[in-house]
């Protein structure tokens, strides 16, 4: 703009016009003008640095995360069939294999377990024998394994060609169990989780899907159940806030 063919009184005016934007702005943007706009929130029994439940919400019914990873082993009960091994029990295998499962096993990391078939490492679990598995069931297990891709050379070696690996990993969540508490070590993104599977197996033989929202992420934190909670509310999907990380993943035939 040429200022010098405005009058002083125009002048005046566009400067008193841009000095009272510049004031707006410092204003708006002034902590004091946002505690103003801020929209009150009752915390109620959130006011507390100590969560609601201590152990996932299991004491109040089906933990949230329990939810997700539930409805994904539904989704491909189909994969869960002929040779399958499970970590720690047979729960899922025997709740979603039904006749479909010719044999089952279950995987366990130290001895002890009265149900447990196979104990080993998965790092290291050389006395598996390669190609044995048409599906591996491994929910909320490789957030335990520091070696995380030695764990997965394994599991891919251990597939039969055209076998499965369904695996869920935690994203937002406590570690409130004391009995786990000194072997967590990861958390992950979808992000993480799909690179680390893809140095394994094919991309195209991989699929890997996250769920949650900040609501049932901030009531998983608290231990709530998932019965506390409305079906609209569990299954609206924000991929800012991924409690849950599921993972299907084939071996090549």
């Amino acid at each position: 703009m040429d200022y010098s063919q405005l009058t002083i009184v125009n002048f005046l005016k566009l400067m008193n016009k841009q000095h009272l934007a510049q004031l707006a702005k410092k204003t708006l943007l002034s902590p004091w003008y946002r505690s103003k706009r801020r929209k009150p929130i009752k915390f109620g029994d959130l006011r507390n640095v100590k969560p609601i439940s201590e152990c996932y919400g299991e004491d109040r019914g089906l933990p949230i995360d329990r939810y997700y990873i539930e409805n994904f082993l539904a989704s491909h009960a189909e994969d869960i069939r002929g040779n399958v091994m499970e970590i720690g029990d047979s729960y899922y295998t025997d709740k979603f294999g039904g006749n479909r499962v010719q044999h089952k096993d279950v995987f366990h990391a130290v001895e002890g377990n009265p149900v447990a078939t196979i104990v080993g490492d998965l790092t290291q679990a050389d006395h598996i024998l390669d190609n044995t598995f048409d599906c591996l069931i491994l929910t909320e297990t490789l957030q335990f394994i520091y070696e995380i891709r030695q764990a997965l050379q394994t599991i891919y070696r251990i597939l039969k060609p055209g076998g499965v690996v369904l695996a869920t990993v935690p994203g937002i969540s406590q570690i409130s169990d004391i009995e786990w508490r000194d072997s967590w070590y990861w958390n992950y993104t979808s992000l993480s989780i799909e690179r680390l599977f893809a140095e394994v197996f094919l991309p195209e033989n991989l699929q890997v899907e996250a769920y949650g929202n900040v609501l049932t992420a901030t009531s998983f934190l608290q231990g709530l159940a998932m019965q506390e909670l409305n079906q609209e509310e569990l299954d609206y999907l924000d991929p800012n806030y991924e409690l849950k990380i599921t993972i299907r993943a084939q071996k090549e035939l």
